[in-house]
């Protein structure tokens, strides 16, 4: 039987929805001409819950427990965005206390979300060490966030004009030991990962992304700064009370990988640097902006009554949103999260529109993979840092 010397068709690959080292619920449809990456499609949706239509018949305070399963890495950002946007249309103040507890919080997510980058990432491309260590670390920052908030996932601690409760006793030295030795833990990943030749032969020269693409795909995060763009929202917007600390940008040049991996490991030496100030800086006062409770209006009055009293039907506060609308955004572990909010005289959004940083950054998947091995897949799909309860939402 005569085997024909050369095959002209390309072969069809499924990877994902339920590939181990997917992500989540991501399927590509790959098209291979042996091990080189011809065409790619990204197929979206698995995860897709509603969550903004969910914000279309909420109130802010009671849509603020659902707004934790989007980015599920990085909790404290999505209440952080749900709650500046009602705060701007309203022009509410926050105490200082409040703000710098903010800052602690969000930079300790931050934290967080890259060690769960940096782990599933090393593991994807062969180096299963430090997938081990992450979560050493990962548990003590999960500790201190179950000490102030009492979950230790989805935390629901933001509020319109403060955070929910005050940190508790000793919560602040429990936190500055933490710093020192996470320290540590980091220059522990720096001499296992940064020097090793089999990691800088996997991610060195791959997926690179230019400045200017960057750019124009819209790219934000570790994803934009490591092509060489200086831009952190942190700094550009000046939100929360980050301008009163001494931090830098982390950025690289060269786009590839391996930049973005540089990029996400200074990250989190500069968020140590941003809670030990908050740490040794906070002020005393009130943790909440008592006023905001004037607000809350008293909807359907009979659900007082004696008789529903005791089953928990009272209503939760109402802020009335302005007829406004409004774009806020913050700077969160995978780029620019923002709000597209429509206030409508009442209680409820009119409009909820979610930017995601992880839904963006992913567009450019298929253009980087093209014409790379299959092996490269991981390694840029790794890099990018995706989560797909924030793509799909």
């Amino acid at each position: 039987m005569n085997v024909p010397a050369t095959r002209k068709d390309f072969m069809i690959v499924n990877m994902g929805p339920h590939h181990p080292s997917m992500h989540g619920v991501l399927r590509l449809i790959l098209s291979l001409d042996g091990e080189d990456v011809i065409d790619c499609e990204p197929i979206l949706g698995y995860l897709h819950r509603g969550m903004e239509k969910i914000a279309e018949n909420r109130t802010i305070i009671q849509y603020l427990p659902y707004v934790t399963r989007w980015d599920y890495l990085a909790t404290m950002f999505t209440e952080a965005i749900t709650i500046n946007g009602p705060e701007q249309l309203g022009n509410i103040q926050v105490p200082k206390r409040a703000s710098y507890i903010r800052v602690i919080m969000l930079e300790l997510s931050r934290i967080a979300s890259h060690l769960l980058w940096l782990g599933p990432f090393m593991a994807d491309i062969g180096g299963q060490t430090p997938f081990f260590y992450i979560f050493r670390e990962r548990e003590l920052i999960y500790d201190l966030f179950e000490a102030a908030t009492g979950m230790r996932m989805m935390h629901n601690y933001f509020r319109i004009g403060g955070v929910a409760a005050d940190l508790p006793h000793g919560w602040l030295d429990k936190c500055l030991d933490f710093c020192d030795y996470f320290l540590t833990g980091v220059a522990e990943y720096q001499k296992l990962i940064t020097r090793n030749p089999i990691f800088l032969q996997r991610v060195e020269g791959i997926g690179i992304v230019s400045a200017e693409e960057a750019i124009n795909w819209g790219l934000s995060g570790p994803m934009l700064r490591a092509s060489g763009v200086r831009w952190d929202l942190r700094k550009v917007d000046h939100y929360e009370c980050y301008d009163e600390f001494d931090w830098g940008v982390q950025w690289q040049k060269e786009g590839d990988s391996l930049a973005r991996y540089l990029v996400r490991i200074g990250e989190m030496t500069e968020s140590v640097k941003i809670i030990q100030q908050a740490l040794e800086g906070i002020p005393g006062g009130p943790y909440e902006n008592l006023e905001t409770r004037s607000f809350a209006r008293e909807r359907n009055r009979e659900w007082n009554d004696f008789e529903y009293r005791f089953i928990s039907k009272k209503t939760s506060p109402a802020f009335e949103l302005p007829k406004q609308e409004l774009y806020v955004r913050v700077e969160a572990p995978k780029g620019e999260l923002g709000i597209f909010l429509i206030g409508d005289q009442s209680s409820f959004p009119w409009r909820w529109k979610i930017r995601p940083p992880g839904f963006i950054n992913l567009q450019i998947l298929p253009q980087l993979i093209k014409r790379m091995k299959l092996a490269d897949i991981m390694t840029i799909l790794g890099s990018i840092d995706i989560i797909m309860g924030e793509v799909d939402r």
